[in-house]
């Protein structure tokens, strides 16, 4: 069978698949071009992270098409009715990017908390004496409130690393659970108690950090919007890794502007790869391209977890 990794693989991913008697192309094809690559190379699968869309342009015009793999957790950029419609499967790998994303909002949640991104933006000899004392009021983490919106796999890694530096951590989530989080210190792994609410409104009055961990709504609609800002305490610092337009722009830059937000990092945007250059500039706002499964670490995993499930769905052909 031949894939078509065309947003990249992991050199491991690669390396099982081909050994299974797969043939896989990592050569980058453009969004107009992609149907009459897959037609005319007659590719049976489809790995694809967010660059790519599987729309249904895309699956309508590709017969040969068996399997899209996205690599990664969302399946925002695939057209899922398509995909029943003329047969092809979805597959994702949901488990591999936790840790990677959940670190980058840790970091996010530092940095804010110090004025790292505006001082970093900023530094020079006209500015040092202006930022010092800008920032001679930072805030510690610890002992700090964390609001979790979404305690799914991203969430619960989010909720160890906080509990971990001294936290204290409200996850909120569709149903309410009493529930553990874990922790893994030296090979050893320790679970604590939490409560999951399913009060919103209720939970962010009491949050000095918000982090967003949610899919998009099926029409699109941003989930935290004026009258869910408005809930979050004064001064809240407020991240979304999650996905673009969860989190309504206009309305967050309003609440910047007012000081109800005092910072926000964003990995996602709804606008990607062109986003609103307000949001980019904004001083109040650490912006990063959308890089929360951007490590090593995780794009080895997510490598072996596709390659995986591609063995599982089809099997090994040199073993046949």
């Amino acid at each position: 069978m031949r894939i078509l990794a065309n947003d990249g693989i992991s050199s491991d991913g690669k390396f099982i698949l081909e050994a299974a008697g797969y043939t896989v192309s990592t050569e980058k094809v453009s969004q107009d071009l992609l149907a009459r690559a897959i037609n005319e190379d007659k590719y049976d699968i489809l790995i694809i992270r967010s660059a790519t869309q599987a729309d249904e342009e895309l699956l309508s015009s590709c017969p040969n098409l068996k399997l899209v793999v996205r690599a990664g957790v969302g399946l925002d950029n695939v057209d899922l009715l398509a995909a029943k419609e003329y047969g092809i499967k979805i597959r994702n790998t949901p488990a591999a990017s936790s840790q990677s994303v959940a670190e980058l909002v840790m970091g996010q949640m530092f940095a804010l908390a110090r004025g790292l991104h505006d001082s970093a933006r900023n530094i020079g000899y006209d500015e040092f004496d202006y930022l010092k004392k800008k920032y001679s009021k930072g805030i510690e983490l610890r002992g700090k409130t964390l609001g979790i919106i979404g305690f799914g796999r991203i969430g619960r890694s989010l909720a160890g690393y906080a509990t971990g530096i001294g936290m204290d951590i409200l996850p909120f989530d569709i149903e309410e659970a009493e529930t553990t989080i874990e922790i893994d210190v030296l090979g050893t792994t320790h679970e604590f108690p939490c409560f999951v609410r399913n009060d919103l409104r209720g939970m962010l009055r009491y949050c000095d950090f918000v982090s967003v961990h949610i899919p998009k709504t099926e029409n699109g609609d941003s989930v935290i919007n004026a009258t869910e800002l408005g809930w979050m305490k004064d001064g809240v610092i407020l991240v979304n890794a999650a996905r673009g337009g969860v989190v309504n722009e206009d309305d967050l830059i309003d609440a910047l502007e007012s000081g109800k937000v005092a910072a926000a990092g964003l990995d996602v945007f709804e606008d990607e790869p062109n986003p609103n250059e307000l949001l980019l500039k904004h001083r109040n706002i650490l912006p990063t391209p959308h890089i929360g499964a951007a490590t090593v670490e995780a794009q080895d995993r997510i490598g072996n977890e596709l390659a995986n499930l591609i063995l599982e769905e089809f099997g090994n052909f040199t073993e046949k």
